[in-house]
């Protein structure tokens, strides 16, 4: 599953740095910089089995050269929350060209470093409560990512869905983690309301 977010974060990573080509654009052959905020510490990024080395596998199976065409900038609190601000501002200023965050201390650290660099967070919670963005649709601003919240519009959307899929289903199950409790509220609120 790590493996899976980390591919997601790369490429929405990438997408950025692709996004402005025009199709018959060439790559300038311009070095990408990308920064990490973490809260943790630096041995997250060491773990062979962590979600950075796949994040780093990611980006070579895109092509792309830790070193030669893209540099990652590290920057972690070492568990403390009080110094992201200054890591944030430090990425900002090694004009790194995406900071891609995991928590919502990063996320927000990052944002009040930054409105013009873009922001990649990694499966936050609720973006939209944590202010990070105006919504899961159109985020707006500088920062985007996986959320792994299920919202109540989440719900509604997946089960009309599942509705177009079996119209003569009336019974839906929500498989998830019993120490998640909140997972299964949103779907249980649309389907009373929907169905």
């Amino acid at each position: 599953m790590k493996f899976v977010v980390a591919k997601l974060v790369a490429a929405l990573t990438l997408g950025l740095f692709v996004a402005p080509l025009d199709a018959d654009a060439q790559p300038t052959g311009k070095v990408q910089r990308v920064g990490l905020l973490g809260l943790g510490s630096a041995a997250a990024v060491a773990d062979a089995n962590g979600p950075f080395a796949a994040f780093r596998a990611a980006l070579r199976d895109r092509g792309y050269v830790e070193g030669r065409s893209v540099l990652i900038e590290s920057r972690w609190a070492e568990a403390k929350p009080e110094r992201l601000p200054q890591l944030a501002k430090e990425l900002v200023d090694l004009k790194v060209d995406v900071i891609v965050v995991g928590t919502v201390p990063t996320a927000r650290a990052a944002k009040q470093a930054t409105s013009t660099v873009p922001i990649v967070f990694v499966a936050i919670g609720n973006p939209v409560s944590a202010g990070l963005v105006s919504s899961l649709a159109r985020p707006g601003g500088n920062a985007t990512g996986l959320s792994f919240q299920v919202t109540p519009e989440q719900a509604g959307k997946e089960l009309e869905i599942l509705h177009e899929l079996a119209p003569k289903a009336n019974r839906v199950a929500v498989l998830q983690d019993p120490t998640f409790k909140s997972y299964a509220a949103p779907y249980r609120e649309r389907v009373q309301h929907s169905w």
